[in-house]
């Protein structure tokens, strides 16, 4: 079982950009494919954004798509999230997670990622 560890959350003001890092330990992450989530308060958890074992394709949520942007340095066995264009709407818990196997294709659904970090909250302020 991979463990994740989410960082890179805090406040910003709308417009203001962060990056938040998932750092990952355990079973061989390079292999899997990685994805973003978040849930607001009183919302159910939604998809942000998946990226492959490689990082050769990756997918958004249309709420987030031209302003988010997913990456990983499987050396440093490490997935990114660079958020740019803030709004507050996109306040939120953000957590990463791991695919279910090796090598998967890309999926938006919970259902298919087996790991999960606890967390990071980033608030963005109008």
């Amino acid at each position: 079982q991979v463990q994740l560890v989410e960082s890179g959350g805090g406040l910003v003001q709308a417009g203001g950009s962060l990056r938040l890092s998932c750092a990952a330990s355990g079973r061989t992450f390079r292999y899997y494919a990685a994805g973003w989530f978040r849930q607001a308060p009183g919302k159910e958890r939604e998809f942000v954004a998946t990226i492959t074992w490689n990082g050769g394709n990756t997918y958004y949520a249309d709420s987030v798509k031209g302003r988010f942007t997913i990456s990983r340095d499987n050396a440093e066995n490490t997935v990114y999230l660079q958020m740019n264009s803030l709004k507050p709407e996109d306040t939120a818990i953000y957590s990463c997670a791991a695919r279910r196997e090796m090598f998967a294709p890309l999926s938006p659904s919970e259902a298919d990622f087996a790991s999960w970090g606890r967390g990071t909250q980033v608030t963005v302020s109008s």
